[in-house]
């Protein structure tokens, strides 16, 4: 499986989360979410982090201190059902551009 830059992810070999910030041939470039400790994995010792996983690890958008966060999620929690999906995606869209990516880039 490929997983794109900013995406949490276990290292199953070590039951640890990570955050996607490259690849080197077969090995998956990750590092500590924040910045921090860096290294390699196999992609198949890698599987997505559940949201469980996400907010044990203090990974919630509404906890990085940012205004438009806080915004974007108090809009999708009173988001009626046809109007919920867009602002779903509006939330996320705005954690990983401003928050997830730009950490992965740097």
């Amino acid at each position: 499986m490929t997983y794109r830059n900013g995406a949490y992810v276990m290292d199953i070999r070590e039951d640890r989360i990570a955050q996607v910030i490259g690849r080197a041939g077969a090995m998956v470039q990750v590092r500590t979410p924040g910045g921090g400790l860096q290294w390699e994995v196999p992609a198949s010792a890698l599987r997505l982090a559940t949201r469980e996983e996400r907010e044990a690890a203090g990974l919630r958008p509404y906890l990085s201190g940012c205004a438009k966060c806080v915004e974007l999620e108090t809009a999708r929690q009173k988001a009626g059902p046809g109007e919920r999906p867009r602002a779903t995606a509006a939330a996320r869209t705005h954690w990983i551009v401003e928050h997830s990516a730009s950490e992965a880039r740097r």
